[in-house]
């Protein structure tokens, strides 16, 4: 499970992979399954640390099916129900859908249309609150692609579902992050957040008189490359 952020005007990205599997046929066997999954680790420190994440002031920034999901459920929501918290606070922001379709409804109450990620550059240089990206695997992609991500808070579950979408696909940017700070909680869940930490560093282990075996093995490397 991971929660990705993507801040905007200080850039960044969060979107947890339980969000994003969501997005699958909610009648397949894959779609159940990681839905009772994030039921069955959701514990306190689980609350507090999605708490935490949404605690600053922040725009939704969604993938097209992301986004569709939200607004088929979110906007129905009794606001004095368990979660009613978060409903409200999804009415009060600007939600923002990112998709080159133009059969997108956006009368999700402050939706805004954005076609590529040219527009989500435009919209990071804007003054405004931090722009949060919850499933939207392609979308995260394209802003991990595009070195527009800032911060990421990555939720980690202990189970092996064996198979699922990527967080990080080829074609990211190279980029390292620091952790900022992180919580275990009773359940094995793992909570880690992050923000962008630099350059990528790499150490020189190279050796100062390598032996005749491993000439012989970059010889080889060469001559196969």
């Amino acid at each position: 499970m991971t929660h990705a952020e993507d801040y905007r005007r200080r850039p960044g990205f969060h979107g947890w992979r339980h969000a994003s599997a969501r997005r699958a046929d909610r009648g397949s066997d894959q779609g159940l399954q990681v839905r009772r999954l994030g039921d069955a680790y959701f514990d306190q420190e689980f609350g507090e640390e999605l708490d935490r994440v949404f605690k600053e002031k922040f725009d939704l920034l969604l993938g097209r099916k992301t986004y569709e999901i939200f607004a088929a459920y979110w906007p129905y929501y009794e606001e004095d129900a368990p979660h009613g918290g978060i409903a409200k606070l999804f009415k009060d922001i600007k939600k923002y859908a990112v998709s080159r379709s133009s059969e997108v409804d956006t009368s999700w109450a402050g939706s805004v249309l954005l076609r590529d990620i040219a527009d989500v550059k435009r919209l990071k240089q804007e003054d405004g609150p931090n722009l949060v990206t919850q499933g939207s695997t392609e979308l995260v992609h394209a802003l991990l692609a595009n070195d527009l991500v800032d911060a990421m808070s990555i939720f980690t579950v202990p189970v092996v579902l064996g198979g699922g979408k990527k967080l990080f696909a080829d074609g990211s940017a190279p980029h390292s992050f620091k952790l900022t700070s992180s919580r275990v909680s009773p359940n094995g869940l793992i909570i880690g957040h992050y923000e962008r930490g630099g350059e990528i560093k790499i150490g020189d282990t190279a050796v100062d008189s390598p032996s005749d075996r491993e000439v012989a093995r970059q010889e080889r490397m060469k001559r196969e490359n």
